[in-house]
């Protein structure tokens, strides 16, 4: 028994591509406090149900319609009236033979997307696809996740990892080497440059009021950053907020003064344990790795101050929409993507912390 034991260790040993290294565990205080656990996601309301799997983002368009992309590499528009959808079903697009994550508009009304698997691109208003930034062309970039394009053109996307792809994604969270970066592409110079690297699981990307600044989540810290990009501080990082509860995915700014922070997922117990543990760690990467992705089907968003002050906490954990890996604020209401279901989902403007606090 002691040798079949050894035996599949080796095996799993043999296997596992991991590197992985001793990390600190996020302090949090749970769902407490702000992050109080509650029901107010619950009350949302779903649309576009059964045409696609995964509509990872939702972003409205110039001429008022929204777009939505899926996990068969297919990008619908649909039309909006009141925070509801018009219609029982959505117009396509465009198909651009990968998988969209993140998405965006630039000035001149093109859709900047972050594709998991042909980079970064660029659809025009007539559906041309433009490759910006090639994977082919830059081996250390793996998984090009979220992006936002700033006044200026200058678009900001997050590469997740130089080790591990979309489909093994797991294995970056398991392994803890904090390989991802932060980078900026200018589309009249082609220049594509790393301004923040060392980051665990870099994920969403906003730009802050007047393009101040820039956030970047970071999943695997549950953390997210900021990069000055003006002023005094120009080129500075700092901690733009630190210790949530869950492994934050994207995140928008409604143009005033919210971000909004989608988290697919409560921080997981399984590998936080294992955190001094490298060498557990590095046998569990000798197994699948669908089999390391926990289930979780909790619903989780949070709305942020400029000061990076929680104003909004929504959650449910019963399930009727969950796995949130966008929140974007159009009109009053706020839109929902997600990867694991086949809806996308709408809720009107919640009350702030403060306007829910009792009055005396």
């Amino acid at each position: 028994m002691a040798f079949l034991i050894f035996a599949a260790g080796l095996v799993l040993y043999v296997r596992s591509p991991l590197q992985p290294v001793v990390f600190s565990v996020p302090v949090s205080a749970g769902l407490s406090g702000d992050f109080a656990a509650n029901e107010r996601l619950a009350a949302v309301t779903t649309y576009l149900q059964n045409i696609g799997m995964g509509p990872e983002d939702i972003v409205k368009g110039p001429a008022g319609d929204f777009y939505t992309g899926y996990q068969d590499g297919r990008i619908v528009s649909f039309v909006v009236h009141g925070g509801q959808v018009v219609g029982a079903t959505a117009k396509a697009f465009v198909n651009i033979g990968g998988r969209p994550l993140g998405m965006q508009f630039d000035g001149g009304g093109n859709l900047i997307v972050a594709d998991a698997f042909k980079g970064l691109l660029s659809v025009s208003p007539s559906g041309e696809i433009t490759t910006l930034v090639d994977y082919a062309d830059d081996p250390s970039l793996r998984f090009i996740d979220d992006v936002d394009v700033a006044e200026d053109g200058t678009i900001w996307f997050s590469d997740v990892s130089t080790r591990f792809g979309l489909h093994d994604y797991i294995f970056d969270l398991v392994e803890a080497s904090a390989t991802g970066r932060l980078l900026s592409y200018i589309p009249t110079t082609g220049q594509t440059k790393v301004h923040l690297q060392g980051l665990y699981f870099a994920n969403g990307v906003a730009l802050g009021p007047d393009d101040n600044w820039v956030l970047v989540n970071e999943t695997g810290a549950s953390r997210v950053g900021r990069l000055w990009l003006k002023g005094p501080k120009a080129g500075v990082s700092d901690v733009f907020i630190e210790g949530l509860p869950g492994m934050p995915d994207n995140i928008s700014f409604n143009g005033v003064d919210t971000f909004w922070v989608a988290m697919p997922a409560l921080r997981s117990k399984e590998i936080d344990a294992l955190a001094s543990y490298p060498f557990i760690r590095k046998l569990l990467g000798g197994l699948p790795a669908e089999l390391l992705v926990p289930a979780d089907h909790y619903g989780f968003v949070v709305g942020l101050g400029l000061d990076g002050s929680v104003k909004f906490n929504l959650q449910s954990g019963a399930g009727i929409y969950h796995t949130v890996t966008s929140v974007n604020e159009y009109d009053g209401h706020i839109w929902l993507g997600s990867l694991a279901m086949s809806a996308v989902a709408v809720l009107p403007l919640p009350r702030t912390m403060e306007q829910r606090q009792p009055v005396n």
